[in-house]
């Protein structure tokens, strides 16, 4: 039986996990990986995984970088390293003399966003940047909720099954039984007490959380985190893409009085459509609001961006002369500016009144970027020296809007028990306006200059009181989520970067996105389909709603065990013969497991979805305990109508105790399966089908041909309605014992 159990378990949650690793290998197929590299004076494409130091890399714009190498030559090169380090703009590469210099440097997981590179591969695989941030998720993560839960469990039911062995043969041999069948009899009621199924029964809950999930766009990846997911207090994830679309737009463009003006929008989308240094997402949202139309007007020349000037200029030919059309960050472009463009000088105050709009803008969570002009000979070169004295035309305001739903699914989320804390790299007035926007508590902010200052234990205190993180470095992450679960939280964290992989390892269920990096999505437990969460809310229910179903069986399990345990151990000290053998002991317990198998899609009481659920082995303790010696009492008034009522032989006490003992434990399942009235919370129908047969069963094995082989004898009439009236004072006792033990308990 035990080895038919533990098969059972190995082979549905082998099924189910690889299912879903075969899953996640067809979404890395997807896009298979090469690379350009000069080998024996020839370019040739080899994969990626085959690029080995010493190699030269040809890099150019879109390629993803197959190593960490150093650049030999770079042409306008900029990269974007948002997978490792969280920034969504584009850093430029450029040769450097002295060997080291990470802007002189490209990493394995990166892209190329413009410009060619040709380098030299330094270090491949675990030896890399992305490789040894990798190779920690390694080791051994820190024991879940759930697995303390278990192991809390298993001490118990050790501690318990450790005792009554001991007590029992001891004490049977004092009175002088024989000792191989007292042994037998013994272990036998340790093995009794083990909730056996547990295994299967976990792993049939867990697999069929895991079927509903799939179909709600939740791909999970390790069975055991669906009750993680359903125990998790805190939820910690970035802002952008889950409380905003992640998508920026162009909210409008403005002259310098704040009024919407189609001339600044026009100038804006000449120079994004005209610049050439790198694509990015800010003049992605120009060109998608307004369509550029040269007129005309030739581009002359270039003043490509860089990160120390913030700002980029094109110019373009008007007519008989040239104009220099400059955008950048708004207090870069206001310092090269003289005057308006109508003309009137820019003044103290007037320059106070612009940077006070653009502050304006920034408190209200937008992007905004300074647009200025200036007309210039035509003739000659054109470099960072044109840029002066300009004139300044207005603002281009962006934004990313907050997702449609967003808001109600926070709230759902609070009214779950579960807490959002938001971890971003962006600055703190944009995170408390999207914080503000959406409804999160925001007055609570810890910035990542803050957090380098506090020592582990000030930010074990500080992390549980935070709402906000902000400007926080990835390296960081990890300390944060660490922090909360040192002050007993079980934390879900989000993340689809490599710079996210060890904060998820640290986490006690991690959730990633298909679109993630692989490394990401390999630390995840749960692979969302969509960016959502809502997605993450119904993942949550669930999650609940598998524990408590798996609390379920061990509550009905260990009380009705702990009590026909107790009671034959008892029995065995007052009777001169075993009240059961050894293998109607194993055989009762097995029978009562069966309809345990329906547990899975039994429907669940809403208030034990409504909050977080944690294993509380004290509860678990005290209900063994009541719910025991509730059974124990009435084996004892079974025993009193069997001996004293009809003078039951050894036989027919076994046989009439195996019945009263059966039925019972499926009638009391039944009861404690609910915390409401057990007739107003109906069970599912395979658990109430698999209930009524094995209780036929009860009845019917004792007339089987077998039986006797099993030392059962047939049943008179009288004793099996003594038996079912036992049992119906007993399911009644039951419901009113279960109304006062769950009173005043959440």
């Amino acid at each position: 039986i035990v080895l038919a159990i533990v098969l059972l378990s190995a082979a549905i949650g082998y099924a189910r996990e690889y299912r879903a690793q075969v899953t996640l290998a067809d979404l890395r197929a997807r896009v298979a990986v090469k690379a350009r590299v000069l080998r024996d004076g020839t370019e040739i494409a080899v994969p990626a995984r085959e690029v080995v130091p010493g190699d030269i890399v040809l890099l150019s714009a879109g390629n993803l970088v197959p190593a960490d190498a150093e650049l030999l030559q770079a042409t306008d090169c900029f990269v974007n390293e948002a997978v490792l380090t969280g920034e969504s703009f584009p850093v430029e590469k450029r040769p450097a003399p002295v060997r080291g210099d990470p802007s002189s440097a490209v990493f394995l997981g990166t892209n190329v966003r413009s410009g060619m590179a040709v380098c030299r591969v330094m270090r491949t695989g675990r030896a890399t940047r992305f490789g040894t941030i990798a190779q920690r998720l390694s080791l051994k993560a820190p024991d879940t909720e759930f697995e303390r839960g278990i192991r809390r469990f298993g001490y118990l039911l050790m501690a318990t099954a450790l005792v009554m062995v001991v007590l029992v043969f001891a004490a049977n041999a004092l009175l002088g039984r024989a000792l191989i069948d007292t042994l037998l009899f013994a272990v036998a009621l340790a093995v009794g007490l083990s909730p056996e199924l547990l295994p299967a029964i976990l792993t049939v809950n867990l697999a069929r959380g895991a079927q509903n999930l799939a179909a709600g766009g939740v791909l999970v990846r390790r069975l055991n985190a669906i009750e993680n997911l359903g125990s998790i207090d805190v939820l910690c994830t970035d802002k952008t893409g889950t409380l905003t679309e992640g998508v920026v737009t162009l909210e409008n463009a403005y002259d310098p009085e704040g009024l919407v003006s189609d001339r600044v929008l026009e100038l804006g989308a000449s120079n994004a459509a005209l610049q050439t240094g790198f694509a990015n997402p800010l003049d992605g949202a120009i060109l998608q609001a307004r369509r550029f139309e040269s007129g005309g007007g030739a581009k002359l020349g270039e003043v490509p961006y860089d990160f120390v000037r913030k700002r980029m200029s094109v110019i373009v030919r008007a007519g008989d002369a040239a104009q220099l059309i400059t955008k950048g960050a708004v207090e870069n472009v206001l310092e090269l500016c003289a005057k308006l463009s109508d003309g009137r000088p820019l003044d103290g105050e007037t320059r106070a009144s612009l940077l006070e709009r653009f502050r304006g803008w920034s408190a209200a969570g937008m992007r905004v970027l300074a647009i200025a002009t200036r007309t210039v000979p035509l003739a000659g070169s054109y470099g960072r020296e044109t840029e002066r004295d300009l004139e300044f035309a207005g603002f281009l305001v962006f934004a990313d809007r907050p997702k449609a739903g967003v808001t109600q699914a926070l709230a759902d989320l609070a009214r779950l028990g579960v807490s959002v804390k938001v971890i971003t790299g962006d600055v703190e007035l944009v995170a408390r306006y999207v914080a503000q926007l959406v409804g999160l508590p925001h007055a609570r902010v810890l910035s990542g200059h803050d957090l380098d200052d506090l020592n582990d234990e000030a930010l074990w205190h500080a992390a549980e009181k935070t709402d906000l993180f902000v400007a926080v470095d990835p390296n960081q992450k990890e300390r944060i989520i660490l922090a909360l679960r040192k002050m007993g939280h079980v934390v879900g964290f989000l993340g689809d970067g490599v710079n996210d992989a060890p904060a998820m390892h640290a986490a006690d269920t991690s959730l990633s996105v298909e679109s993630a990096v692989d490394v990401a999505r390999d630390a995840a437990d749960f692979v969302l389909l969509d960016r959502d969460l809502d997605v993450i809310r119904r993942g949550i229910e669930e999650g609940r709603r598998t524990f408590a179903n798996t609390m379920k069986y061990l509550l009905m399990t260990m009380s009705a065990n702990l009590g026909n345990m107790v009671s034959m151990a008892v029995a065995s000290l007052l009777l001169d013969f075993l009240p059961l053998l050894a293998s109607q002991v194993l055989l009762n317990n097995f029978l009562s497991d069966i309809p345990a198998i329906g547990l899975a899609g039994d429907a669940v009481d809403p208030e034990l979805i409504a909050r977080p659920r944690r294993w509380n082995i004290a509860f678990v303790g005290r209900f063994m305990v009541s719910f025991g010696l509730l059974s124990s009492l009435f084996d004892f008034l079974t025993f009193a109508v069997l001996i004293g009522l009809f003078a039951s032989g050894v036989a027919l006490f076994r046989t009439g105790w195996f019945v009263e003992s059966l039925i019972t434990e499926l009638a009391v399942a039944l009861v404690v399966r609910t915390r409401r009235v057990s007739w107003r919370s109906r069970p599912s129908p395979t658990l109430l089908v698999a209930t009524a047969l094995v209780a036929i069963l009860a009845f019917v094995i004792p007339y089987l041909p077998f039986a006797p082989l099993l030392g059962f004898v047939p049943l008179p009439a009288m004793v099996l309605a003594a038996l079912v009236a036992v049992t119906g004072l007993y399911v009644a006792c039951a419901e009113l014992m279960k109304q006062r033990f769950y009173r005043n308990r959440p």
